[in-house]
């Protein structure tokens, strides 16, 4: 319980700070992830510019990807690139088991003693991390992978297993660094019907939640599109349901049923279009949010072309919001 609204936003770091865009002039993004003392400069620059309530990892979510033996690159413009897409069992059989990933806990360590807010650890979900496999990069629709899932269910349940096993173990091992909160990115499951999210992706979803439970650290989950699957994802065994921009906090409540706290969700398309009509809609999102129970974020991640001065208001304005 706090005296008002904690704000922290998702992609915070990065891609709208001149002071990354520096450092990332002489780096790509996955050397920066594998460098602890960059991934923890990174992390911090938008603790101390915007004064959120909140530090998250910087990293991605094809990091522990590449420690199960996955050979990939981030492509500028594009995003994650996979040179050999899983498509069948064999492929499945293929992928490695998860290899230590040492430089992620040793960025926990640094920024344990730089913080004075808490640090959120991060992986993707499942699913999410199976598209990228299957798909062999971003994909609209996950066409490719939700074929896969109805043509061959043996090997879409093999590739979700070694994936909630290597994500498990991820996860615990940056809290086990020091991580004080964890976020599962689901990024791409708004794109399956809530028949198919409850048979083919939330006990995996639920493995991975309720694996963490003993380590008492707030479990957040979040994907784009999901306003059908709220519900489902309140049953998931997170404390935190990340809702984006398209269901009001009013209506997602209802529909997760008092379980969870919600944490969103703000257009940020709208952080484009000026200091008003930011606060306008900031007042609408912490008005049905009610004050309790809700993390204000946006409701995806921080676009590359927004100035970080709209952020600074942003928390100034949140912070200063009375129900």
């Amino acid at each position: 319980v706090t005296d008002r609204v904690p704000v922290w936003f998702m992609r915070q770091a990065g891609r709208s700070l001149p002071e990354y865009r520096k450092l990332r002039e002489g780096h790509s993004i996955l050397e920066l992830c594998r460098t602890p003392d960059l991934a923890a400069k990174v992390t911090l620059q938008p603790v101390r510019r915007y004064g959120v309530d909140a530090a998250i990892l910087f990293s991605d979510i094809v990091v522990p990807l590449q420690a199960m033996g996955v050979d990939l690159d981030i492509e500028p413009g594009i995003g994650p690139v996979i040179a050999s897409p899983i498509r069948d069992r064999a492929a499945v059989d293929r992928l490695g088991e998860l290899e230590p990933v040492g430089y992620v806990l040793e960025t926990i360590g640094i920024l344990k003693r730089e913080l004075d807010v808490p640090l959120i650890g991060f992986g993707g979900a499942p699913f999410t991390l199976a598209s990228y496999l299957v798909e062999g990069g971003p994909s609209k629709d996950q066409a490719r992978t939700r074929a896969l899932m109805y043509s061959d269910p043996t090997a879409w349940h093999a590739l979700m297993e070694r994936l909630t096993v290597a994500m498990l173990a991820y996860l615990r091992s940056q809290v086990e660094a020091g991580a004080d909160a964890i976020q599962l990115f689901d990024s791409w499951v708004g794109s399956l019907s809530p028949a198919d999210y409850e048979a083919m992706v939330l006990p995996y979803v639920a493995r991975i939640l309720h694996g963490l439970e003993d380590l008492s650290v707030p479990r957040i989950t979040f994907g784009v599109g999901t306003g059908e699957l709220l519900g489902l994802m309140a049953s998931s065994g997170a404390d935190v349901v990340g809702v984006d921009w398209r269901v009001p906090l009013d209506e997602a409540r209802r529909r997760t049923g008092e379980r969870v706290a919600l944490q969103g969700n703000l257009d940020p398309v709208v952080c484009l279009a000026g200091w008003e009509a930011t606060r306008k809609q900031a007042d609408e999102v912490l008005r049905r949010g009610g004050g309790r129970g809700h993390i204000f974020n946006l409701g995806h991640g921080v676009l590359p072309e927004s100035d970080p001065a709209i952020y600074e208001r942003l928390v100034e304005h949140v912070h200063a919001w009375k129900p």
